[in-house]
């Protein structure tokens, strides 16, 4: 099982270890290729059970409640995403020489032999929109692409299924990277680098070398982000095909083998004739939704990438303006008295929400929820000057209001006790409380939701509704 394509996978013992978004599709692919293949779940829920019989029924074994234990006979096991690194079942794998996959690698592998190149995309935010956005570039160039990996379509379905594609914008998280040694994509960026994730990489060092493997055998180019050193040296420790070339983006005036703004203009020095000397236009920042800066900088790399696959300026702007963003991303919801309402649920760590807070001048901040090991110091360092007052809901809450005390003494803090659904309405009114007219009341949680809501989604949901009901 080193590397290159495993051709013959009859008779092959194959662990899955988790069931779940990838697990069950991974299970069977490979019992439809022949394997014999055990799921090992460490649940034993409704879910799992019902999970388990549909797989059962086509013959694979599932063993639900023990996720530690190497079955007998293992040669290689295919891990969900989200399982750790340390869990006892991947000691026993190294101990016995089994190999360890993610569902990435499991797809890089299945690829027929003239596959779609990938143009990869990781970093601890902005994936989602900047893999969105190059695939409408791409889409705008007249390629066949789509959006894959931790969105859209799944891996395994683009890579095995009948559609044929050009190329494929892929999203890749620091847990589908560690487990994905063999990935190698033509063009690759990585966003940014925050604390993030912690509690599951262990170090912010093993995080960052995660994320950084997407650089590993890139054939054109690594795109970095300038103003972001450590992704910067992320290329730099990276092993590429000679010839890779590393293109930053900044929200400066780009240098040579750079893409930036110019008065308001995207622009190219990278990708273009003589780039000492030559810039070429891409598009305009107003041709971006929303225009807010972290925004530029995702269609930035977008625009990198897609430049770096050979795709046409116009292209690059066509495809800008026909994106919209998913909801809950910095989403207006309504005006109420003079005071914007704005759903950013999706800032669910500390990263996101500064990006989301540098883009409003006076802000009634609502957030808390599950903080994944992360602190908030230099979050509310940072916001102080921005803040008219805080909301704070969810379990973690306390960690934001000892920041804020520490960092904006003066910033009035409300404390809800409680994580009923019901919260978030009195978080509304408690914010439009403490607003003025022109303020902006900004759900930026710099949490998770999982404490108080299904996903982050629903906590977008049900914000939108409170206001809606300030409204009425």
């Amino acid at each position: 099982m080193g590397s290159g394509q495993v051709t013959d996978w009859q008779g092959k013992h194959v662990t899955v270890a988790g069931l779940g978004v990838s697990g069950v599709p991974a299970a069977k692919v490979l019992h439809g290729l022949g394997a014999r293949v055990t799921v090992v779940n460490d649940g034993d829920d409704a879910r799992a059970r019902e999970q388990a019989a549909e797989l059962e029924a086509l013959g694979v074994t599932v063993r639900l409640g023990d996720g530690d234990t190497l079955p007998e006979g293992a040669e290689l096991i295919v891990t969900a995403p989200g399982w750790k690194p340390d869990k006892p079942l991947f000691a026993a794998a190294g101990a016995a020489g089994v190999p360890v996959w993610g569902d990435v690698e499991l797809a890089w592998r299945l690829r027929k032999p003239d596959a779609a190149p990938w143009l990869a995309v990781t970093g601890t935010n902005g994936k989602t929109t900047t893999v969105q956005m190059l695939a409408s570039i791409l889409e705008a160039a007249g390629l066949r692409t789509a959006a894959v990996g931790n969105i859209g379509v799944s891996l395994l379905d683009a890579v095995l299924g009948e559609e044929e594609y050009d190329v494929l914008a892929v999203e890749l998280s620091s847990y589908q990277l560690h487990w994905a040694p063999s990935l190698r994509a033509h063009s690759a960026a990585v966003l940014n680098l925050a604390p993030d994730h912690l509690d599951w990489h262990g170090s912010m060092e093993a995080y960052a070398a995660d994320k950084g493997r997407i650089y590993e055998g890139n054939r054109v180019a690594c795109v970095y982000n300038v103003a972001d050193k450590a992704t910067e040296d992320l290329v730099r420790e990276a092993d590429v095909e000679e010839g890779c070339r590393a293109i930053g983006f900044t929200l400066g005036t780009p240098g040579p083998s750079q893409l930036g703004v110019v008065e308001g203009i995207l622009v190219d020095r990278a990708f273009v004739e003589n780039r000492h000397k030559n810039a070429q236009e891409l598009a305009e920042v107003s041709d971006v939704t929303p225009p807010a800066p972290h925004n530029i900088a995702n269609a930035l790399a977008a625009a990198a990438l897609a430049r770096a696959y050979g795709v046409p300026a116009s292209a690059v702007r066509d495809g800008l303006r026909a994106f919209t963003p998913d909801a809950h991303r910095i989403a207006h919801v309504a005006d109420v008295d003079g005071v914007a309402y704005v759903d950013d649920s999706k800032a669910t760590n500390t990263h996101a929400a500064q990006a989301s807070l540098t883009a409003y001048e006076s802000i009634v901040w609502i957030a808390g929820g599950l903080a994944k090991g992360a602190t908030f110091d230099e979050l509310a360092a940072g916001a102080a000057k921005r803040l008219r007052g805080a909301v704070l809901i969810g379990r973690d809450r306390a960690l934001i209001r000892e920041a804020l005390a520490r960092h904006a003494p003066e910033v009035p803090v409300v404390d809800l006790d409680r994580t009923d659904t019901g919260a978030m309405l009195q978080a509304v009114q408690e914010a439009r409380r403490l607003a003025r007219p022109g303020d902006t009341v900004l759900l930026a949680p710099a949490c998770a939701s999982m404490d108080m809501f299904a996903n982050y989604n629903k906590r977008g949901d049900a914000f939108a509704q409170a206001v809606r009901e300030l409204g009425a």
